[in-house]
């Protein structure tokens, strides 16, 4: 008799992080709409909640493949909790989406823990999806 493994538990997972939730069920639903059920797709509306989140994936024995983060967000921005995710999994992937971000902040987060894939809002949903696939290939 060989080890059966419940498939649902072990799929790698997408983290959307924006505090505005317009902005996240749009971006769920555009990648889930090309990716379908490959992934898990989880949603937080800000740092604290998305580090809950992979703690608790990481107990269930799951992981976080890639997170798609706003920059600019209260209590902790994209770029500060990138940095936190870094440090203690430097594997998962890292995409920052924003529309206020400065060159030199990008450039200081890309050559601290880079690379980091950078999107500017209004994203685009074709180069979001290829973003998300070259990553889950790497």
């Amino acid at each position: 008799m060989g080890i059966v493994t419940e498939n649902k538990n072990t799929k790698n997972a997408i983290l959307f992080v924006d505090d505005e939730s317009i902005i996240l069920m749009s971006m769920k639903s555009q990648v889930r709409q090309h990716f379908g059920e490959q992934y898990k797709y989880l949603t937080a509306e800000n740092a604290r909640e998305a580090w809950d989140l992979l703690l608790e994936l990481e107990e269930e024995g799951s992981s976080v493949s890639i997170i798609i983060s706003d920059w600019s967000m209260p209590g902790m921005n994209g770029d500060e909790f990138f940095r936190k995710v870094h440090h203690s999994y430097p594997n998962i992937e890292k995409v920052i989406v924003t529309g206020f971000a400065d060159q030199k902040s990008i450039e200081d987060l890309n050559s601290e823990i880079g690379p980091i894939v950078f999107l500017k809002k209004p994203w685009d949903e074709k180069e979001l999806i290829s973003t998300i696939s070259h990553a889950m290939l790497d």
